[in-house]
């Protein structure tokens, strides 16, 4: 007798815990029935997340190492580029600056500044903070020298061949030889990754 009850109360625990389990089910599948996948788009204006990671393939480009202050005085070279995460043309410059940072990160410091950061209600800025160089658009690419002169500011994407011979000129490199020459980035291989 003892064991027929016990066999009725596993029964019906199991009983409810399918019922809960199938109740459950339809509450979630409800719930979630309306949300629609998220999808990362490279040609929209829409919010995706780092770019730099996302697209660029190197999501430690932000926050940057370093200001444009201490960079300055250090005497060192310094690059500037305005973005905002939800440009599409923003996201198709990205791996330029991705590219930029693995052959010269070490010798000039890569700031991005995204803009929704600065304070654009403020008029004066100094020539040694970020925002004295914004113009309105992005992506916006300034290179400084050491001693706080501009030697390129290029508003628009663009491609590395000539960030790089921006950055020669700037650090006193020579060209690059021809047999040296990067491929061209204005063609899109895939989606993520001109």
């Amino acid at each position: 007798m003892m064991k027929n009850w016990l066999k009725r109360s596993c029964n019906l625990i199991l009983c409810v815990a399918i019922a809960s389990c199938i109740s459950l089910s339809i509450l979630l599948g409800s719930f979630f029935a309306g949300v629609q996948p998220v999808h990362a788009k490279l040609t929209d204006d829409t919010y995706d997340g780092n770019i730099f990671a996302l697209y660029g393939g190197n999501g430690s480009i932000v926050p940057p190492r370093i200001s444009l202050a201490q960079s300055l005085e250090l005497g060192r070279a310094a690059m500037v580029v305005f973005y905002v995460d939800d440009s599409a043309d923003c996201k198709r410059f990205s791996p330029i600056l991705n590219l930029a940072q693995g052959f010269y990160g070490k010798t000039i410091s890569l700031i991005a500044v995204s803009v929704d950061s600065l304070d654009l209600q403020k008029k004066n800025y100094e020539p040694t903070e970020e925002a004295y160089y914004f113009k309105g658009t992005v992506p916006q690419t300034v290179l400084i020298s050491g001693d706080g002169k501009v030697s390129f500011d290029r508003e628009g994407v663009f491609g590395f061949e000539e960030l790089d011979s921006a950055i020669r000129n700037l650090l006193g490199l020579p060209d690059a030889p021809a047999e040296l020459k990067f491929r061209k980035t204005d063609k899109v291989i895939n989606e993520l990754n001109p």
